[in-house]
């Protein structure tokens, strides 16, 4: 090789890839310096009926009966996390927080959540994301806007879709990915 200090970036990167894709496979990360940046992939169990809920409304606003988008609804859920969309794979996280139906034209929530993460490097970790979700898009991105312990200082963002809804139990599942860069604790 005619270059040494090429050589030795190429073998320094093949081992940051190999260390950043070992562990599990809902969450990779990379250091550089003092900053983590972690991508985290994994799936939200959404239970709103039924003996085992998780989600409850605890407030509605006059208009909300009448209105086609909830309008006024507030939430509160402490929905399971897992590695896979299978309810039995892997618990990863719980994702505790509120939603607003905050929009009278299309169904849209103002969220406020927090995923608790349980398992791996990053448990008793919790990353802080709140934002607009316009329920029926494709694909929605909503801003990280902090975190705590290995996420402490976080920002970045996280793309959400729904990966299946079955209307007659009230039980959907959402896909989370999610790309944070915080300050290496």
């Amino acid at each position: 090789m005619e270059n040494p200090k090429l050589g030795y970036f190429l073998i320094i990167s093949s081992m940051l890839i190999t260390v950043a894709t070992a562990g599990p496979t809902w969450s990779h990360s990379i250091r550089r310096g003092k900053k983590q940046i972690t991508t985290l992939h994994f799936y939200v169990h959404d239970v709103r009926g039924g003996p085992n809920a998780t989600l409850y409304a605890v407030a509605r606003a006059p208009i909300t009966a009448d209105s086609p988008t909830s309008f006024g609804q507030i939430n509160v859920f402490d929905d399971l996390v897992t590695a896979e969309p299978d309810i039995n794979s892997p618990e990863v996280a719980r994702v505790q927080g509120t939603t607003t139906s905050a929009d009278l034209r299309v169904r849209a929530v103002s969220m406020n959540i927090n995923f608790f993460i349980t398992a791996g490097e990053f448990n008793g970790s919790t990353i802080s994301i709140v934002g607009r979700n316009a329920v029926f898009e494709a694909e929605r991105e909503l801003p990280v806007v902090g975190g705590t312990r290995a996420f402490r200082n976080a920002r970045g963002y996280a793309i959400t879709k729904s990966y299946s809804n079955d209307a007659a139990t009230n039980y959907s599942v959402i896909e989370y990915t999610i790309y944070v860069t915080s300050t290496k604790v």
